[in-house]
């Protein structure tokens, strides 16, 4: 028994002491998220430096804090346009900034209406006599159309720029399945659906060419639009329509050619850029190492200057990303979630609900969720308005169906308004092994769905006709919210997608306008005076996990570690597309082999951001075989 007795003694101390560890390092951790959020403190006088070393999205993703530990590296950078967008109109009005200064050397891109937005902001520093200037080793579309409204554009010498505009070549699939014996069952409705012809076809349609070509365009003549007339002196046709011609000028110099057509007005690493800031924002005290000036970062300032919340409130909540069945988010738009956030919001006092939403769509079931959710909201007698950024299109257009009114820019892309599903089955495959089914069957429908013996022609015609009537739920959910005929939405729909200007002309959008237009409706129609209200975004939690490994994933310099995802010249630039085509051959294996529901889908809407960005870093098993092939 006294042997016992020590034994169980040892153990309980063994306990005691691991609960002590778990203690200690519990509020270590707690004292660790909570000393290394952004203070107000660290605003100085001198440039506030807002460095985008990743994508301007509309709500950043949720970070998986150990995911990133075990990796060693900090997720992909994420900035929220409102945040960028308030940050640069709170300096404005602020002595102790000096100068705006943008380092566009990681960049990697957003959607056209949130560059627009941002472009816009920096366009009003400038008009109050704010310098802003930029630098990056390499501009591309993207990074071009912010340093547009600069007044320097700073380019190192080893650098250059490089306009592509919009468009280029997805991939199809059809021969490389009929090879490998895989029959992708398609069921779809809409003639210009095409997010189902990687599948079935070896080439894109005549019809998704006529759709692509007017989208496209119209969003490069916006885009040329905005550049021009930001920067007048810029010769954009000589770099787009000469392109050899404008480089071999400059014997293949690329950062003498941007020079020469306008897109950039210096040159000068990272040194001479911030001794030049360094005259306008003075110089940096607390780290006088080459290169350095005196500065804000981006958190500190936006710790610092606060959104005001006077009077009453209206609710914003965010749809971002695809839009999937479950709790999925933030960014991505999970049904249940999104659901969950309205009704919670619905014993708040809120005078009036916008919506805002930047999806290509997704789930039928989770965007119809997100649907009656608003609607409750509806029910309550208040103003709901749809602000659309960059895209919604599909099933982001399915959940902006109860607005009083839609708001878009001339750039978004919206409409798809289609439905499909795609089933691969693998009868062809298991009999080319010799693997074949046979049995007794009571109905037609018996052991089906059979993904390897096949589909009997009965199930085929249940699913077709399950979409078919989707479609119609569709259209009919359309033609109520837009007071138009169902004919008439069958007629602009078929899965058709429309850049924002059109859509206006056609009835699919009401005005022309952001975020903050569809607020000042939405007040107004609320009764509410100017100054006395302020929008609340639901959901939004403060990211103090985010700052913590941004503080713990940093090398020796101070420099965040992370994947392959770096800035560098145009060669960089060129192996980073070649990585994103990689991962769109993942995405696209994703979408066949992952059976999902219906899908109110855009499959051939413009790449978002996001999307793109995690394509270009991707790791995973397919980038992995391909780069191995590929060397």
């Amino acid at each position: 028994m006294a042997f016992a007795g020590k034994v169980w003694r040892l153990l309980v101390g063994i306990k005691d002491g691991l609960s002590l560890i778990f203690l200690l390092l519990f509020f270590s951790l707690l004292f660790a998220i909570l000393t290394a959020r952004p203070s107000p403190a660290q605003v100085r006088d001198g440039a506030l430096l807002i460095e985008l070393d990743g994508i301007v999205v509309e709500e950043k993703s949720q970070v998986d804090p150990f995911a990133a530990l075990l990796s060693g590296k900090q997720p992909l950078g994420e900035y929220q346009v409102r945040d960028l967008v308030h940050a640069i109109d709170a300096a404005v009005e602020d002595d102790r900034v000096k100068a705006i200064v943008l380092d566009l050397s990681t960049f990697m891109g957003g959607g056209q209406v949130h560059l627009q937005e941002i472009g816009e902001a920096l366009d009003r520093a400038r008009a109050a006599k704010k310098p802003v200037l930029t630098h990056a080793i390499a501009y591309g579309d993207d990074a071009m159309q912010l340093a547009a409204h600069a007044s320097e554009v700073w380019v190192d010498p080893l650098g250059g720029a490089m306009i592509a505009g919009p468009g280029g070549s997805r991939l199809y699939y059809a021969a490389l399945l009929d090879n490998l014996n895989v029959n992708a069952r398609v069921y779809k409705v809409g003639t210009y659906k095409s997010a189902v012809e990687p599948y079935s076809r070896d080439s894109m349609s005549p019809e998704a060419r006529e759709n692509y070509e007017q989208l496209y365009g119209a969003l490069w003549e916006e885009w040329q639009a905005n550049v021009k007339k930001a920067r007048p002196k810029l010769d954009l046709d000589r770099v787009t329509k000469n392109p050899v011609e404008w480089v071999e000028g400059a014997r293949g110099d690329l950062s003498k050619a941007a020079i020469d057509a306008g897109l950039v007005d210096k040159l000068g690493d990272k040194v001479a850029f911030g001794k030049r800031v360094a005259e306008i924002a003075g110089e940096d005290d607390w780290d006088p190492k080459p290169g350095s000036f005196a500065h804000t970062e981006l958190d500190p300032w936006l710790a610092d200057n606060p959104p005001e919340t006077p009077g009453s409130t209206i609710g914003v909540v965010t749809i971002a990303g695809e839009i999937v069945d479950g709790d999925a988010g933030p960014g991505t738009a999970g049904g249940e979630r999104i659901a969950e956030l309205l009704d919670d919001a619905l014993e708040r006092d809120f005078k009036a609900l916008v919506v805002r939403v930047d999806s290509p769509g997704g789930s039928v079931m989770a965007s119809e969720q997100i649907r009656q959710a608003i609607l409750r909201h509806k029910a309550n007698k208040i103003p709901v308005a749809v602000s659309m950024a960059n895209v919604a299109a599909s099933g982001g257009y399915w959940v902006a169906t109860p607005a009083d009114r839609i708001f878009a820019e001339p750039e978004t892309i919206t409409g798809s308004i289609g439905i499909f599903a795609v089933i691969p089955t693998f009868e062809r495959a298991a009999a080319e092994w010799g693997v074949t089914g046979d049995g007794v069957r009571t109905t037609p429908l018996s052991g089906q769905p059979d993904l390897i013996s096949g589909f009997t022609p009965e199930v085929d015609a249940i699913l077709q006709a399950s979409i078919e009537d989707g479609y119609r739920d569709f259209i009919t959910r359309v033609a109520q919210s837009r007071k138009l005929t169902p004919e008439r939405v069958d007629e602009i729909g078929q899965g058709r997608v429309w850049d924002g200007g059109t859509a206006r002309q056609i009835g699919l959008v009401d005005q022309y306008g952001g975020l903050d237009d569809a607020l000042e409706w939405a007040a107004g129609k609320a009764g509410l005076e100017e100054g006395d209200w302020h929008a609340e975004y639901l959901g939004e939690e403060a990211d103090g996990y985010n700052t913590l490994l941004a503080g713990m994933l940093t090398d020796d310099d101070g420099q965040a570690r992370r994947g392959s995802a770096s800035g560098g010249d145009l060669f960089a630039m060129v192996a980073q597309q070649q990585q994103a085509m990689l991962g769109q051959v993942e995405h696209d294996l994703a979408m066949l082999m992952e059976v999902k529901g219906m899908q109110a889908y855009c499959l051939e809407c413009p790449t978002l951001p996001r999307v793109k960005a995690k394509a270009a870093t991707s790791q995973g098993w397919l980038a992995t075989v391909a780069r191995f092939f590929t060397g």
